[in-house]
């Protein structure tokens, strides 16, 4: 987390008319006249959509000539989209709250994913062993919980969690490691408990792992969890470009939650997830529509935690 703080103050200093590097607006053309587009992503469930639409030719009707990058996180991807290395990218939406706040020059063109906001059947929540005497969230108080990324929307929307069960969020002992770390951890008795997502979700109920906490579905009903941006550059520069990536990225946000075997079944194409997990993970949702009032909430809860400074995230800068 303090790489991605370190990387996007640079990248704010650097100014937003300057685009910080290359020209982001300038989109390479193939030799068949199509847009080169590539778009920095976290190879995880959540970004099935795109891949899916790869597939089904709807970037490609839209002129578009679509390549993925896989980024560790938003410590690569924002400062990438800013500077022109790719022309989209996907993060969580607390991420790109602290961006805002940070007055870099992004802004969200698409949803991402959502939470299924249904407790018992959700992608992501928090996990014990299954001796283990924590059995509410409530008892987390206190605890030391692995998250993948400190200040972020893990620990942020855990806290929720514990005081909407009553307990006291504040002596919570937050670990940073990544999610594939995080069953041994909890097995070894590193951590007390881990916030995961799908498919560690999976990994850990499947040898007797218990969910404790469904923290997206505690924060805000149907939570927006993610979404695609782009540089305030771009959008100003190639404003038909990014209403052509938009409505590509729609139709594969509707055509995945219509066709939840298909988005299955393209998992193995870009994780390492195999036939067996993918068939039986929770997927997300993926709506066209950005719930506004819940990334509201979701700053809400950062300035209460702190993760923002003393700055204050404007939505209407940052959302569509």
């Amino acid at each position: 987390m303090r790489r991605f703080i370190a990387g996007i103050a640079v990248l704010a200093l650097a100014g937003a008319g300057a685009g910080c590097g290359s020209d982001s607006g300038d989109t390479p053309k193939s030799g068949g006249g199509a847009d080169q587009v590539k778009v920095g992503i976290i190879p995880i469930v959540d970004v099935a959509p795109i891949y899916l639409g790869q597939q089904k030719g709807f970037f490609k009707a839209r002129n578009i000539e679509l390549t993925m990058e896989a980024g560790q996180g938003g410590a690569a991807i924002v400062p990438g989209v800013v500077s022109g290395q790719f022309q989209f990218g996907f993060s969580n939406m607390t991420s790109l709250l602290i961006a805002q706040t940070k007055n870099v020059p992004i802004k969200v063109v698409a949803n991402g994913v959502a939470s299924t906001g249904e407790a018992g059947k959700d992608f992501g929540g928090v996990v014990v062993k299954a001796d283990s005497p924590i059995r509410t969230a409530a008892d987390l108080a206190g605890k030391k919980i692995s998250v993948n990324t400190l200040k972020n929307i893990g620990d942020t929307t855990v806290r929720e969690s514990v005081r909407k069960a009553g307990g006291d969020p504040g002596g919570i002992n937050f670990v940073e490691m990544p999610f594939p770390n995080m069953p041994a951890a909890l097995a070894g008795g590193q951590v007390d408990a881990a916030w995961v997502v799908e498919p560690t979700l999976s990994a850990v109920t499947a040898t007797g792992g218990r969910v404790v906490a469904w923290n997206f579905v505690d924060a805000a009903p149907n939570l927006t969890v993610a979404g695609y941006f782009a540089s305030t550059k771009l959008i100003a520069d190639n404003p038909d470009l990014v209403k052509r990536f938009g409505e590509a990225i729609n139709e594969s946000l509707a055509y995945a939650d219509a066709h939840p075997d298909e988005v299955r079944a393209i998992l193995g194409s870009y994780t390492k997830i195999d036939p067996k997990t993918g068939g039986s993970l929770t997927l997300p949702k993926w709506p066209t529509e950005i719930n506004k009032p819940s990334v509201e909430t979701l700053a809400q809860l950062g300035a209460k935690d702190g993760i923002f400074g003393s700055a204050t995230p404007d939505l209407s800068k940052l959302l569509p």
